[in-house]
Formats: C-alpha cells, structure tokens, sequence
C-alpha cells in the first residue's frame, strides 16, 4: 500500500508502507497496512517534509537564500536518521522534533555551515509534530476511505440481493414483527455512508501547521504571512490564511469522534451478524477458512472470531475518543500534557478502526445468509408475530379497541392450545364475520407485509449512488 496523500510532503515523494505486527497476536488487533501507514517511519517522514517545505517556502519568498531548499531536502531522507537514537534524546528533551532538528541542522551545516541556520527557521517543535501528525493521519484517512468504498459496494450488493428474503424483526431480542434481511443490511449501510462522506471531506481538506513559537509566527517578522501561505501552498493544504491551532484541536477531536462513530457501526453489524449466527438461530454465517473460529477444547465450535473481533474494536473505540476530547481544554498558547497525549492516542483510534473495517469487509463479502431458516423463524410462534397485521384488519370493521381484544384473547388460546393463531382466529364467529378464510390465509403471508421496506431500501441505495458518483468525481 501506497501513501500518496495530498499533503505528501516531500516534493511528490511516495512513502510505500510495508511489514505487517508482530508477536503473539499477531494481527488480530490492527493489521500491516494500518501499522505501517501510523508507524515512527511515517511520522518522521511527515516531519522532515515539514521542514524541507518550510526550506522552500523561505526560499520562494526570498528569505533563505537560493539552493536552500535543495540542500535541505537531500538530508530529509527517513533513512539517513536513526529512530531510536532520536527516541532516546527526545525522553530528556520533551519531544521528538528537538533531537530531529539539531540532527538535520547538523547534516546540513556538513554540506552547507552558512545555510544551516535556515533549517527550522521560524517555526516550533509543535508546528513540526503536528505537520507530521498531519501526514501521518492522511494517510490514514486515505486507507479507511479505500476500505469504506469496498465495503459499502459489498453491502450495496447483500442489501439489494435479499431486498424480498422475509426474516423476523427482533425488538428487545424478542421476536416483534417480519422484515427483510435486504432492509436489515440497507440500514446496516446508511451510516457507513454518512461516515465515509465525513472523513473524506477531512482527506480532501488537510489542514497544516506552521505557527512558531506562540502561534503568531514572530520570528519571521512582517513577512510571517506571506511565508505561511507559501508553505500551505506548497504542501497542498486547503487553508491559505494564518490561522494556528496549536491550542485549538477541535479539528483532530472531531476526526477521533468520527472514528468512533465508525467503529461503532461496524460493531453494530458484528453484534447483529454474531446473534444471527449463534447455534439456535443460524440465519447466517462467517465465511469459512481452514483452522478459522476452532475451540481448544471442543471441535465442533465454530466460533465468530471476525465479530469477536470487531466488537472488541468497538470497546476499545470510545475510550480513546474520550482521551481526545478531554485533551480539548489546552492552556493559553500552547499545553502542558493535552497536546503529548494525542501523539499515541489518535494513531491507535486509527489502527483500532482500520482493523474492524478489515475485518468487516471479509465478513460482508463472505457471508453466509440462510433465507430457510429466516423463514422457520417467523413460523416460530404459529402465526403471533402476525397478530399486528390481523388486528389492524378487524380495527377496520370492529374499532381498534374491539380488535386488540380479539387478537389477545385469541392469542392467549395460540398458546395455551399449541395451535397455529390462524386455526384460533378461524374458529372464532367475530373474526370470520369479518374475515373469509381466504382473506385471512392473505394476512399471515409474511411476504405482503413489508410496510415501506422497499422504499426505505431504495432511498438507502440512493444515497450510495450519489455518494459514488461524489466520490468517483472528488477522488
């Protein structure tokens, strides 16, 4: 996987994300893209390209001289830095970004000692972190926008091809009324939709930092405004005016809410998906794959593990949001502590996601649905979950009052008899002075009792096409 976000920051340099976790969980908890793309290499290579931008910008605008930015960029090689050595300085020095800086000042004052004093001119460990942060995060965004789209085009397909499969509506995990497994999965589909759309505005609409020391960008003096603007260009931002958030990070506080919501969804899906799948429903199942979901202990189990997973994503989820949005209060300028725990905060809200996503869509694109055992479920209750429909016929003709009572009387007798609810109703005079037996076959046939089920599918399946075509034209 590739990282070719809009704020790339090395002159339309790619950063290739490559490995995958190691150790005993292997990837059960956040897979290889995901930890590549918010890896230390990453967030060093965002900082360096913050820097080799701010080089350029101080050139374009006739502050550093000429050839400063070319000798900047040469040193801002991920490579050419040892990450633990930098990790090792930056525990005395408070941040990452002060052992960077004296490290790349260093290699550039060896090529060039007149021009090194240029590096990091005007600007502050912050404005180096969140640029990072900031390269890091879109190439986040970008993977969770890929995954969203297969996703959704999965779910597209489950809802438009069970649109008609009957299965019963559960409502207190009590048998309710029927529905369809197509408006089911339609709605499981809606606020991914709405989640996608979000969080590819945040991609589409980067956001960079170069502030300096007390975010008024002093150091350079009358020309602050015209250099920010020249670096915002450079790096492809979407916000030319001066405008710092080193204290203001309701920015990156929303992207975590979003996160959340997210992964909330999808354990929605997983908590829908492992309920349906359990031994006394199986109205749908996990895909299969050789030594997947096996107990220790009992060979016959079969278990959930991608819905395990999923949900354990979604737990883990809200917690990290919290941490970000009570990080939120930042003392005056810049934070004493609000600041440092985002840094691994919001990157694991990333790897938390980016793992449920993944293993959502194997769990969509290889499910197993049994339309045989929907049906078997809405028989379950010989006819009760039809008595809705059958007492809104008698209120017609006998009030609704009159045909409650009817209905819960009969019902009561389904019950204790062990007989089917239409063989009562059929039996009883006030019922059939109302109702031929036919008209009262017609009531019981799950499949003419979908209300707007159609319509809800159809405004669902709408919304992803427009959300295609936006996304196909703002790619």
């Amino acid at each position: 996987m590739t990282c070719d976000h809009r704020t790339r920051p090395l002159h339309g340099a790619r950063f290739t994300m490559t490995g995958s976790p190691s150790g005993l969980f292997g990837e059960l908890f956040v897979d290889g893209e995901m930890a590549s793309a918010m890896s230390d290499r990453a967030l060093l290579h965002g900082m360096l390209g913050f820097e080799a931008m701010l080089a350029s910008a101080l050139e374009a605008e006739s502050i550093a001289p000429p050839g400063t930015a070319d000798l900047v960029t040469a040193q801002c090689d991920p490579d050419l830095y040892d990450i633990a050595e930098i990790g090792r300085a930056a525990t005395l020095a408070g941040n990452p970004a002060i052992p960077l800086v004296k490290a790349l000042t260093a290699r550039v004052a060896a090529v060039a000692p007149e021009q090194a004093k240029w590096v990091h001119f005007g600007a502050t460990s912050q404005d180096v972190i969140d640029s990072g942060h900031v390269h890091v995060l879109g190439c986040g965004l970008r993977l969770i926008d890929l995954r969203l789209g297969r996703l959704v085009q999965a779910m597209r397909a489950l809802a438009e091809a069970h649109r008609a499969t009957p299965m019963i509506g559960r409502t207190f995990l009590q048998q309710a009324v029927p529905i369809t497994f197509g408006v089911k999965t339609a709605l499981w589909l809606d606020p991914l939709l709405e989640s996608r759309h979000v969080l590819h505005d945040m991609l589409a609409a980067p956001i960079v930092q170069l502030a300096g020391a007390a975010g008024t960008l002093a150091a350079l003096g009358d020309d602050g405004d015209r250099v920010h603007a020249r670096f915002v260009a450079l790096t492809r931002g979407a916000e030319p005016s001066l405008t710092p958030w080193h204290a203001q990070r309701h920015r990156i506080a929303r992207l975590a809410a979003e996160l959340g919501i997210l992964t909330g969804n999808l354990g929605k899906i997983a908590r829908d998906v492992g309920l349906m799948a359990q031994t006394e429903i199986g109205e749908v199942a996990e895909p299969e794959a050789p030594g997947k979901g096996g107990s220790s202990a009992m060979p016959h189990k079969r278990n959930p593990v991608l819905c395990t997973l999923i949900l354990a994503a979604a737990q883990r989820a809200p917690g990290l949001v919290a941490t970000m949005l009570s990080a939120l209060p930042h003392e005056h300028e810049r934070a004493l502590g609000g600041w440092h725990v985002e840094w691994p905060t919001l990157p694991e809200l990333f790897k938390v996601a980016g793992s449920a996503l993944a293993r959502t869509i194997t769990l969509i694109e290889g499910l197993q649905v049994f339309p045989e055992r929907m049906r078997a479920h809405i028989d379950l209750t010989q006819g009760l979950v039809m008595s809705e429909r059958v007492s809104l016929a008698l209120a017609a003709t006998l009030g609704k009052a009159q045909a409650h009572h009817l209905l819960d009387e009969a019902s009561r007798a389904c019950v204790a008899q062990n007989r089917h609810l239409r063989d009562v109703l059929a039996a009883m005079p006030a019922v059939t002075e109302h109702l031929t037996a036919e008209a009262l076959a017609a009531l019981f046939d799950p499949t003419t009792y979908r209300g707007a089920s159609d319509a809800i599918i159809d405004r669902i399946l709408d919304r992803y096409e427009r959300e295609h075509e936006f996304m196909a034209t703002h790619a």
